[in-house]
């Protein structure tokens, strides 16, 4: 790799040892992946915030890191942790836990990172059309480079974090243009009838693509909410970590590229398989982190309704969109439903409330939660979650 002379003097130590770590594992990566110099980035996301998956090793390495005094270079965020206040005492977490989550997400402060907390930073802190970024969380990675236009890979938490020290990542895969067009197409044979429709049919596409690009062509427009889904699940599926849409590039480059058909019966196949049939306690909406527009939706179908005894309903979003909607927060929890921040269900310590069952209309969330929590998935729409939550 091309390194410039302040680099070089970061690499060799010269500039303190956060830096030269930082340089190091940087460096590493761009000649595994054969990119010829660093990019400098604009901002970096950072995952592995919640105990639960990090454990005590991220505590550790943390610590260490704070101790040589480093600190981010440029705007870092941070990813979920294991819960908000309000779930400390649903889920009675012991004492340890807690002091290890707060102590985990002090120590990202420490660093200089952002206490966001959410897996869609970019509501509140949105990247420009074509800045490089180094962002760890699939879904993110993947709506950056898709719908925003910017450039980041996937990348690890270590990676992300590192990456934010030194300000900059290696140049490869997704930060060169060339590497960003479509080697796929898959059309949609049918008109999605709901998001989850949609998103199961984003599933398949990851698991069919893998890491390669694909090309949607979808038989109606998209909303901003509905392609954050999308993507998400294309993530979950495969490791696809950008996505295009025919409208966006138009027909003329398609010919030569393998094309997929996507029937009904195929998205029915993805729901069947990630779903369970048992009855839920647990009605979880907001994985990715509710947008503004699915706020505005769930205070809608739950208008004069009350959550059914016996349910429970939470809906999770980030702190920022929490605090700018204090009447959609107060329209949703009227209704017995919580509006939850800081956390997701997936990486929360959900199996501690004794339920058997969670429906929600993420697919991500249905493919981690069996493995993390051990629990049963029932997938649906979102208004039909709201229908299994409530009473008419």
């Amino acid at each position: 790799m091309y390194l410039t002379r302040e680099e070089e003097r970061a690499l060799d130590g010269e500039l303190g040892p956060a830096l030269e770590l930082a340089m190091k594992v940087l460096v590493k990566l761009g000649d595994l992946f054969g990119a010829e110099k660093l990019v400098p980035i604009s901002s970096a996301h950072v995952s592995g915030i919640s105990y639960k998956t990090a454990g005590d090793v991220a505590i550790e390495f943390l610590r260490d890191l704070a101790q040589v005094g480093a600190r981010a270079s440029v705007l870092a965020t941070t990813n979920p942790c294991g819960f908000d206040e309000r779930l400390k005492g649903l889920l009675d977490l012991p004492a340890e836990v807690i002091e290890a989550q707060e102590e985990l997400v002090g120590l990202y402060s420490k660093l200089g990172l952002r206490r966001t907390l959410t897996c869609v930073p970019y509501y509140q802190l949105r990247p420009k059309p074509g800045q490089h970024l180094a962002w760890a969380e699939s879904s993110a990675v993947i709506y950056a480079n898709s719908v925003i236009g910017a450039y980041t890979n996937r990348e690890g938490a270590p990676s992300a974090l590192l990456a934010a020290i030194a300000g900059k990542t290696p140049d490869h895969g997704l930060h060169r243009p060339e590497n960003r067009g479509p080697s796929m197409v898959f059309k949609l044979d049918f008109k999605p009838r709901d998001e989850l429709e949609l998103w199961a049919s984003g599933f398949l596409i990851g698991q069919v693509a893998k890491d390669r690009i694909p090309c949607l062509l979808v038989p109606r427009g998209l909303s901003d909410w509905e392609l954050k889904g999308l993507g998400a699940a294309m993530a979950s599926g495969g490791m696809t970590a950008m996505f295009t849409l025919a409208s966006e590039i138009g027909h003329e480059g398609l010919g030569g590229l393998e094309k997929v058909s996507i029937g009904r019966e195929d998205v029915r196949d993805v729901v069947d398989k990630l779903s369970s049939q048992g009855e839920p306690e647990l009605i979880f909406i907001g994985c990715p982190h509710c947008s503004t527009e699915e706020l505005e939706l769930i205070a809608t179908l739950l208008r004069g309704r009350r959550v059914r005894p016996g349910k429970q309903l939470w809906i999770c979003t980030s702190r920022y969109l929490r605090a700018s909607h204090p009447g959609l927060t107060s329209a949703i929890e009227a209704s017995g439903a919580l509006v939850l921040v800081d956390t997701c269900v997936v990486v929360s310590w959900v199996e501690r409330l004794g339920v058997d069952v969670v429906a929600t209309n993420s697919p991500k969330a249905a493919y981690y939660l069996p493995g993390l929590s051990g629990v049963e998935v029932q997938l649906a729409s979102l208004r039909e979650c709201i229908n299994m939550a409530c009473a008419s």
